[in-house]
């Protein structure tokens, strides 16, 4: 029964299993994956487990014992592992480059370096390399760590139009229980939870316009 599935015939109506991944059909999933993603190779890893996992519910779906299955993709584990060592032999798969490039396009986008450093580590990025890249691609934590993550702060608040960017309101609005003090409250909690220090937050948040304008353009264009 499993040889029937595996040849990719239809039993009981339901779409086909196909053949047993092999390595080569593997391969050519990695290379369209990676044509068209950036990956880590615990990423790639991923993929290529789930298209066995399809394969194998697809063959018991159309009638295969479940154990005839799980014996013939038990060794794929291996081929998997052989086929993401290939990728990181070819340069398709680098996990350094591929922290840093997210890195940079993440906190340009306002995000936090806590939250950068999260992204990175379940996308499989060992903490080691985390720490090495965002030393490298953010800054240290020292003078040029805060700059940048001063700038992710702003940017974040243009988003959500606080602090320098919020809109221009008549009357008092900075005394307590006042408009402006609600909005800067719920920017300071928005602040904390996508990972930004406190220090950092409030900076952003009384910077003057013109300025947090230049320290953005300023963080986009180096």
């Amino acid at each position: 029964m499993i040889e029937q599935a595996a040849r990719g015939t239809i039993t009981g109506g339901r779409r086909a299993a196909g053949p047993v991944p092999d390595r080569a059909s593997l391969r050519a999933m990695a290379l369209a994956h990676l044509a068209r993603f950036g990956t880590t190779r615990a990423g790639l890893t991923q993929v290529l487990e789930r298209a066995v996992q399809r394969w194998a519910r697809r063959a018991v779906e159309g009638g295969a014992l479940s154990e005839d299955v799980e014996a013939r993709a038990a060794p794929l584990g291996a081929v998997i592992e052989r086929v993401v060592a290939d990728m990181v032999a070819l340069g398709a798969v680098d996990d350094a480059a591929f922290a840093g490039s997210r890195a940079r396009s993440l906190t340009r986008s306002g995000r936090s370096r806590r939250a950068v450093q999260a992204h990175l580590a379940a996308r499989g990025v060992e903490a080691e390399m985390v720490g090495t890249v965002l030393d490298e691609t953010l800054g240290a934590r020292g003078q040029d760590g805060q700059e940048m993550e001063l700038a992710a702060a702003l940017i974040f608040a243009r988003r959500r139009r606080a602090g320098p960017f919020a809109p221009v309101t008549a009357g008092d609005d900075a005394m307590p229980g006042g408009d402006g003090a609600v909005r800067r409250r719920k920017a300071l909690d928005a602040m904390a939870r996508a990972g930004f220090g406190r220090a950092t937050a409030e900076a952003a948040l009384d910077m003057d316009p013109e300025e947090a304008e230049d320290r953005i353009i300023r963080m986009k264009s180096a």
